[in-house]
């Protein structure tokens, strides 16, 4: 056995350890959560709160539960930012790739017990108390299993929903998932996921009036074939009127639709959360690392799939993203993981 699998193999072990003589735990998503973050903080508060444990999920940011997620919250665990303890007994961080991905509630961190860190992004630096971080599985939800595996937890029908959803849409429909993840999938439908019911509306659902919005985006987007040293760049601007107008769900997906070109490798979405603020996703399809690019600008990710927050206009944050993906920055090996919000 190699000297990193017995190093994961620890950290799980480490992970079950404290969750399974926990009494009060505060588990995060990072801000603008999505199903994998939100999916394995619930999946661990399931479980940790038939155990017995006083149990809280919550997030920096927005200050409501994505409308599509809710259906996971079966417990009502989810509470306000406001109401999470300034000094937590406990404090679980999942899917954060960094500690700026807690927002406002970072602080609690230095303040905790004790700190648990589950993630699967390759930019991690790594924090907290207990690191239980691997970039080569597909989604966060894998290592939730591994830890509810390892605390011996049944996984039923509520656990398998969380669990699923964040493996279905980290690997953008299993598009980019590997035998294990598909395994895991088999396990969890034999748990009682219903498919089809549960992913419909976390991937599939959108409001008519989203079309119309949805049209003039795209109309609005370039290609620019020369760049990321020349392997093409397509990109769109979502403006402030329509990120307050709809929910995530809705500028979210944005992304999924200009990586089609097929001139670009890469696939920018600027998202105005401020008058001079955006939010940037990105996505490539395996010529060249956009994490490398997204850590220079401050965020991280995945090979595949990563993204920033930066300050300035639109066209000075796409000057800042050009000059970020060049050849000899964002080239390198190829990763198993390739998906992230």
């Amino acid at each position: 056995m190699s000297a990193s699998v017995d190093a994961h193999t620890e950290a799980v072990a480490a992970a079950g350890a404290l969750l399974a003589t926990a009494r009060d735990v505060t588990l995060l998503a990072h801000v603008q959560p999505d199903a994998d973050s939100l999916g394995s903080a619930l999946a661990l508060g399931i479980a940790l709160h038939r155990r017995g444990a006083r149990v809280r999920v919550s997030f920096a940011e927005p200050d409501r539960m994505p409308e599509s997620l809710r259906p996971l919250d079966v417990l009502g665990l989810v509470v306000p930012a406001d109401d999470v303890p300034t000094v937590p007994e406990v404090l679980v961080a999942c899917d954060t790739a960094s500690v700026g991905r807690l927002g406002r509630l970072a602080d609690r961190l230095d303040t905790a017990a004790a700190t648990l860190l589950i993630d699967h992004h390759a930019s991690n630096p790594g924090f907290g108390t207990v690191q239980l971080v691997d970039a080569s599985v597909e989604a966060t939800v894998v290592l939730v299993h591994r830890v509810l595996v390892e605390m011996g937890v049944p996984v039923d029908e509520a656990i398998a929903r969380c669990l699923y959803a964040g493996l279905v849409t980290d690997t953008v429909g299993f598009r980019t998932a590997g035998p294990a993840a598909h395994r895991l999938a088999a396990t969890l439908v034999e748990a009682g996921v219903e498919v089809e019911p549960l992913v419909r509306p976390i991937m599939d659902t959108h409001p008519f009036a989203w079309l119309a919005a949805l049209a003039d985006v795209l109309h609005g987007a370039a290609l620019e074939p020369g760049a990321a040293g020349g392997l093409g760049l397509v990109h769109a601007v979502i403006p402030a009127a329509l990120v307050e107008r709809f929910r995530p769900e809705e500028v979210d997906s944005v992304i999924d639709e200009i990586r089609s070109a097929a001139e670009a490798e890469v696939a920018a979405v600027l998202k105005q959360v401020g008058p001079l603020r955006w939010s940037v996703s990105l996505r490539a399809k395996g010529g060249c690392d956009v994490a490398v690019a997204a850590t220079m600008l401050g965020g991280g990710g995945h090979r595949n799939a990563a993204g920033f927050t930066r300050n300035g206009t639109a066209a000075e944050v796409l000057e800042a993203l050009r000059a970020a993906l060049t050849p000899d920055r964002v080239a390198g090996p190829r990763t198993n993981s390739a998906h992230d919000h």
